[in-house]
């Protein structure tokens, strides 16, 4: 009796120990997120990107015809790491070139802290404006508590692609 009252007890407390310390300890995993995905959010009618140069991308519907641009930091932002690894975003454009949405790409950020930054409105702060405005806009990443590593990283990536995109303008 007395073996089976210990080996009750040591599993108890071990089970405590256990699920204690791995609370709030989210495991990173890669979360694949297609820019094509984040694209039809905004055009759900988008059946593709076309390249037009190393930073700007021409959105087109099945008939190719273009329903607005697009931007990713992807190809430059690899020496932009958030708490876990690299935080690329792609940058959606009406055909006026004004940003309707920001999202992030393919990432191994802890996903309660990229759920709280969008409930913050944080993708949000560079819609509505041009891309040489939200150059001269600063999102305000100490107002993201908790998740101020991702929020700065995912800034940097905005502010790469968009000086990208200002350097090598369409027409």
């Amino acid at each position: 009796m007395k073996k089976i009252a210990i080996i009750l007890v040591l599993s108890l407390t071990a089970n405590i120990l256990f699920s204690q310390a791995s609370k709030g300890k989210e495991v990173p995993v890669l979360k694949e997120i297609s820019g094509l995905q984040v694209i039809k959010a905004i055009y759900p009618d988008a059946a593709g990107v076309e390249k037009i140069n190393d930073v700007w991308f021409r959105i087109v519907d099945a008939e190719k015809k273009q329903i607005g641009y697009a931007l990713s930091s992807k190809p430059f932002s690899d020496d932009i790491k958030g708490y876990h690894n690299t935080t690329p975003v792609i940058v959606v454009l009406d055909k006026d070139k004004i940003i309707r949405k920001v999202g992030i790409l393919s990432h191994w950020e802890t996903t309660s802290y990229i759920s709280r930054l969008d409930r913050q409105t944080f993708f949000n702060s560079w819609n509505g404006l041009t891309v040489e405005s939200a150059l001269k806009k600063k999102a305000e990443v100490d107002s993201y508590t908790g998740a101020t590593i991702s929020a700065n990283s995912l800034t940097k990536n905005v502010e790469l692609v968009l000086k990208k995109a200002n350097e090598n303008k369409v027409k």
